[in-house]
Formats: structure tokens, C-alpha cells, sequence
């Protein structure tokens, strides 16, 4: 029988996990908790401190103690939309911009040829490092407790009659027989590992992850089966790990990190790692031959051959091959650590047989030698259709379930981290009878993400980009610590008082120093006398704020030079500032946009409303649609596929009818909505 194990985190960093793992369960376990987090991955490490912050007494169950905080595929974190991920997460508090920042060995920033507002902050990890920080901060977690062991099934009952649903949670049973463990509100985050199988070549087995037990198949029965929950599949891979000293990297094109490393977090000043010290990546190309090995072994790779949906942004290169023949794809070889002897092919994710893998490999020039160190391989697993979930990620029809997570049908560390943070916050609020709160489109990639999956589900793994999220402008990674941490602490309760003030000190600052930027003035001739290097129109004639003239080619400290004693006590923000002045018009341009969404997004359908008895003109094929989605909003009814304009201003009246004694909604926001939503083609 499995021996199950519990540990407080208030060890130091340096004790052995072994030692931490000595006390039995039985001598430490509760019996009972606020919250549960079934998966010790991104998503479940940031649900379990998240919850914990928000002050309920916490278990993280996880199959394995050591791996807790593993990077399981890519050696990175951030990137293009991924880092604004990132940079929201750690201005709620969260874990992994702290993590990369210790953890980091190359950063750079994606998207410099374009504006700030989609800019990447990326970083390539040391996989160790990154673990251990991450255990290291739950170690120091107060009420956060972990077990290690594999649950086997959700404890369900009946549901609070006063509360929407048809089941409620209360706990969870674990495979190794021990007694139940009981809980006000439990989050999954299971990652690759319900149901999930394994796939090399012609061999399957059942599994979430190269060597790791396969998670008990009860689990994935009471979702099913016992909950009525819709399921799909999905899948994913990864690439050969490659022995480095056996890749010729002379090859290969030397890319080098920024010489002055960005830190994720707004706490921080520097990165752990040294600009110095910073390990570079390197650049190679497929060839025809890597395309003629993927065509010769089709037939021995299984994996390739199923119809489940994998990656569209990532895909195996046997798919980026058949879908795009006769192309070079770039392979980028990236360090797994300081001190170790991997790299990893980003771009080389297969299935093939491993000796077809060295084969493949081999084709490339750089790595005409290389030696494979553990090969690839797929994994396919199951997804909850996401529509089932609320904006607080509850399982709309069980009280007391959230999930996060690539069981939400995403892909990546930052789109599941993200997930978990909220999950666990909202879960926690659950179990300490606080109301439910949620993060808008208008102010949050995290709000994007969330939505995009409650309102339109998925139909392959989600990633997130720039691109999803409509107010770019205003929801940048310079200034997500403004739009989320006071939030954070004022609102949700997952920020530290520390993090606040901050904050608080930050924004202050800005505020005075745009204010101070505003009152500058200067003529246009004068501007040309004193700043002789910057453009500026001959036509103009009109005075010209310091913040007009951030907007031209000129850097805050140059303009500094001008103003040394207004300007010089804000250098900190230089960078800042300059960013909010370029943005500055196209901020107050969808202002207006934000202000329409924010308002619909205010306006709450009832959980329980019967679509289909509604007594208002709407389609057949509507209704199936709203009540199969359930959308807790007018806003997120906006976004379903198929709802059609006419439908909304029928929602619009029915909402107003439902909050008129309640006085909601004026006579303008209604002739408001109605203008913009009749407004678009039926």
C-alpha cells in the first residue's frame, strides 16, 4: 500500500525533503480543511499559496514531493502575451515572476521592434533552481500544509438548496485507503494527468508524465460520471533532451541575452543571475532530411496518426512537417541550467520510435553527432469543456469544485499558473463564506483568458496572445503592479500588506509625475532651441507639455536635462513615464469601449434563468446555446459564437425588467447598449 506523507512548510530551504517527508500522515494529518489543491504543478502551486494568502487553511495534495514546481517540458517562462501572464500574476502576489527571477539564466525582451504594450518578457530557466525556489516559498507559507499521495475520487453530496447546482464537493478519498479528507472547497489542477497516456512510437502506456505514476482513473469517473461533467481530449509533447557536450554548437547561431536583464517582478530590482553570467541560446534550421525521416516513420508512430487536437502554436514537428512540406523550421537549442549537461530542442517535440528520434536529430547540422538523453514522447489527457466553469473557475453545477489548468483545455505554465492563482483565491473566498470575485477583460490578460474560456470553450489547447486581448494599450506589462495590486489587497485579500504599500508608493509617484509632466509647457520655437535633435513640425505653433513631448523621439532623461529640478526626482520612473505618455491618446481613445464592456459585464443573468421557457423572441438554436454555456453575463453573452445582436437587446430588456425595482440600469445605458449591439449585421 502507498504511504502517504505530510509536511508543514515552515522548513528552511536547505533540509532535505526527505527529512521533511519522515512524519507519517497519521501522526500530522487534519481531517479537515478550507481548501484542497489536487496537483503540485503551476497551476496547483499557485491555487494552494493563493488560497493560503487569502487566509484558509490549505492542503496540497501532489503524487510526488519532489516535483513539486518541476518545469515538466520547456526551460522557460514569459514571452509574447505569456510574460504579460506573468507580470499580472506576480502583481497579485503570485509565485513564478519571483521564481524567474532567481531562477533565470538568460532574459531577454520579445517584441522590441514593437510598441511596449506587446512587448515579451521572457527568461530560459535553471530547472533546479526554479523547483527549488517555488518549494522554498511554500515552505514558508503559513497555513499551507502538503501530501503526498493520489486521489483516488471527489467526496459529493447534495448541494446547499440555497445555492445554484446540483452537487456539492466536500472532500477527497486517496488511493492509498486512508480515511477521508474533508474540505469546504476543492481545486483540480491535474494537468496531463486525468486519464492521460503516454505515447512513444507504437507504445502507449497509461501516464500524465514520463516517469510518474498515472493518476487514479476514479477521478476522472466521478467528473464524468457521478457529475455529469462534459469531457474532451487532448494532446501535447515534448522534445529529446539532448546531451550537450554532443552538439557541435559552432553550427549553430549564437543568440545572447539583454545585457541588463528585466525582472518579472515589481519587487524586484535585479534578477538573481548576473548580467554576466547569462548563458546564450542558439538558432538552427530543419532540413530536408528531418522531413524525410518524419515521412518514412509514420508508420511506426501512433501518436501522429489519433484525430485528438494538439497545439496549434506549438506543434510536433511530425506536424509542422506534414502541414507545411518543403519548409525550413526553426530549432532553437536552449540551456536547461547552469550547471547541467541537457539542452532542450525547442521546435523538436515528436513521438517517433527513440531510435528514429537520433535519427531525425542527426539531420540537423549542429547536432550531426548528438546523443539523446531521454527521447519524446506525447501524452493525450482529458479536458473539461471550460463553458461548465464561472468567471470564479467554480464548476457551475458542483458547489465547492474549481479547476485550473490544463484541465481547463490550455496549454503553457502561464496560461495554468494564471488559472490557479484565481481558482485558488476564489476558492478560498467559497470556503470562508466570501462572496466571489472576478477579474474583467477590460483591466487583465487574466481576465482575457478566463473569459475566453467560460464564453467560448475551446476546440484545441489555448495559449494566450496579444492579439486575444482588445484593450492592449492599457494592459501592459510595464504597469500591471497599477491595475492589479491595489485590487488585489483592497478587493480580493491575495496581496501582502508589504506588496501594497509598494504599490501604493508607485502609483503615487506616477500620479505626481505626470501631473508634474502636464504643467511643464513650452512653445514650439522654444522646444526646437532647447531640444534641437527632436522633430517638431514647423506648422506648430501651440504650446507643448512635457508629456506632448515624451511622445516625440526623446527619453525622459533628456527631457530631465531640460527640467532637472521638476523631473529629476521621478528618474526611477523614467521608462515608465515615457511609456505612459506615448500611450496616453490611445488610452483615453477606447475609454469609451472599456466603459460600454465594463457595464455589460455588470449586468448579471440569473443562474437558474430556463432559456427555453424565456417568453421573448429568440432562435431555438440561441437558446441551445445559452443554455448550454450558462454565461453570467450580458457581456460574456455578447462574446458566444452564434448569439446574434437582436438576441442581446432581448437579453438587455429581460435583465433590465428582472433589476427595474432595483433601479440598475438607467434609460441611457439601455438606449446605449441597445444602439451598439444593433449596430452589427444580424
Amino acid at each position: 500500500m502507498q504511504v502517504s506523507h505530510m509536511l508543514r512548510w515552515n522548513f528552511p530551504l536547505r533540509q532535505s525533503f526527505a527529512l521533511l517527508i519522515s512524519r507519517c500522515v497519521s501522526q500530522v494529518a487534519r481531517h479537515r480543511y478550507d481548501v484542497i489543491v489536487v496537483g503540485g504543478g503551476h497551476a496547483g502551486t499557485e491555487a494552494a499559496a493563493a488560497a493560503a494568502r487569502v487566509g484558509a487553511e490549505t492542503l496540497l495534495v501532489t503524487q510526488k514531493m519532489h516535483t513539486v514546481g518541476a518545469l515538466s517540458c520547456n526551460p522557460s517562462l514569459g514571452g509574447i502575451g505569456k510574460g504579460h501572464l506573468v507580470k499580472e500574476i506576480d502583481a497579485l502576489d503570485g509565485l513564478c515572476g519571483r521564481a524567474g527571477d532567481w531562477a533565470g539564466i538568460h532574459f531577454s525582451i520579445l517584441n522590441r521592434r514593437k510598441g511596449p504594450a506587446v512587448w515579451g518578457p521572457r527568461a530560459q530557466l535553471d530547472r533546479q533552481r526554479y523547483r527549488e525556489f517555488i518549494q522554498s516559498e511554500l515552505l514558508s507559507t503559513p497555513r499551507l500544509m502538503v501530501l503526498e499521495g493520489s486521489v483516488e475520487e471527489l467526496l459529493v453530496t447534495e448541494p446547499k438548496p440555497d445555492h445554484p447546482g446540483q452537487h456539492k464537493v466536500i472532500g477527497i478519498c486517496l488511493a492509498n485507503g486512508s480515511h477521508p479528507i474533508m474540505a469546504s472547497s476543492v481545486v483540480l489542477t491535474t494537468g496531463t494527468f486525468l486519464s492521460g497516456s503516454l505515447f512513444v512510437g507504437q507504445t502507449t502506456s497509461p501516464g500524465g508524465r514520463i516517469g510518474d505514476a498515472p493518476s487514479s482513473a476514479g477521478l476522472s469517473q466521478t467528473l464524468r460520471e457521478r457529475l455529469g461533467l462534459r469531457v474532451g481530449r487532448l494532446r501535447t509533447g515534448t522534445p529529446p533532451r539532448i546531451v550537450k557536450d554532443s552538439v557541435d554548437l559552432s553550427l549553430a547561431k549564437l543568440h545572447l541575452p539583454d545585457t541588463h536583464p528585466t525582472p518579472f517582478s515589481f519587487l524586484n530590482t535585479r534578477t538573481h543571475c548576473k548580467p554576466e553570467d547569462q548563458l546564450p541560446c542558439y538558432l538552427t534550421y530543419t532540413t530536408p532530411g528531418v522531413e524525410r525521416v518524419v515521412r518514412e516513420s509514420l508508420h511506426l508512430n501512433y501518436h501522429i496518426q489519433q484525430d485528438t487536437k494538439g497545439p496549434r502554436y506549438c506543434p510536433s514537428i511530425e506536424s509542422r512537417v506534414l502541414r507545411f512540406p518543403g519548409r525550413q523550421h526553426q530549432v532553437w537549442l536552449e540551456p536547461e541550467g547552469v550547471s547541467s549537461d541537457l539542452l532542450y530542442p525547442q521546435g523538436l517535440s515528436m513521438t517517433m520510435p527513440p531510435d528514429v528520434q537520433l535519427r531525425l536529430i542527426r539531420e540537423i547540422p549542429p547536432m550531426h553527432k548528438a546523443e539523446i538523453h531521454t527521447p519524446g514522447y506525447g501524452v493525450q489527457y482529458d479536458f473539461v469543456c471550460p463553458t461548465q466553469l464561472n468567471p470564479s473557475l467554480q464548476v457551475k453545477s458542483t458547489q465547492g469544485l474549481f479547476l485550473a489548468g490544463q484541465i481547463n483545455g490550455t496549454t503553457g505554465y502561464e496560461e495554468a499558473a494564471a488559472q490557479g492563482l484565481w481558482a485558488g483565491v476564489n476558492a478560498a473566498r467559497s470556503a470562508l463564506s466570501m462572496p466571489a470575485v472576478a477579474l474583467s477583460r477590460t483591466e487583465s490578460y487574466i481576465g482575457v483568458l478566463i473569459d475566453d474560456l467560460v464564453s467560448r470553450g475551446v476546440t484545441e489547447p489555448y495559449r494566450m496572445f496579444t492579439s486575444r486581448a482588445e484593450f492592449r494599450a492599457s494592459m501592459r506589462p510595464d504597469n500591471a503592479d497599477i491595475r492589479l495590486t491595489l485590487k488585489g489587497f483592497e478587493e480580493v485579500g491575495c496581496v501582502s500588506s508589504l506588496r501594497y504599500q509598494e504599490s501604493l508608493r508607485v502609483k503615487n509617484s506616477l500620479q505626481d509625475a505626470l501631473s508634474t509632466l502636464q504643467d511643464l509647457t513650452l512653445s514650439a520655437s522654444s522646444c526646437r532651441k532647447r531640444l534641437p535633435h527632436v522633430h517638431i513640425s514647423e506648422a506648430r505653433n501651440s504650446l507643448l507639455t512635457g508629456i506632448d513631448l515624451l511622445q516625440y523621439n526623446i527619453s525622459f532623461e533628456t527631457l530631465a536635462s531640460v527640467f532637472p529640478e521638476q523631473l529629476l526626482p521621478y528618474s526611477e520612473f523614467g521608462e515608465r513615464l515615457k511609456i505612459e505618455a506615448v500611450y496616453k491618446p490611445y488610452y483615453e481613445l477606447q475609454q469609451k469601449e472599456i466603459e460600454r464592456i465594463q457595464k455589460e459585464e455588470n449586468m448579471s443573468l440569473p443562474p437558474d434563468i430556463d432559456y427555453f421557457s424565456l417568453q421573448m423572441p429568440l432562435s431555438q438554436e440561441v437558446r441551445e446555446i445559452l443554455d448550454r454555456v450558462r454565461p453570467t453575463t450580458l457581456g460574456a453573452a455578447t462574446r458566444l459564437e452564434g448569439i446574434t445582436p437582436a438576441a442581446i437587446v432581448s437579453l438587455l430588456s429581460y435583465v433590465h425588467f428582472k433589476g427595474k425595482k432595483k433601479g440598475m440600469h438607467s434609460e441611457k445605458e439601455r438606449e446605449d447598449l441597445c444602439a451598439h449591439n444593433t449596430s452589427v449585421p444580424l
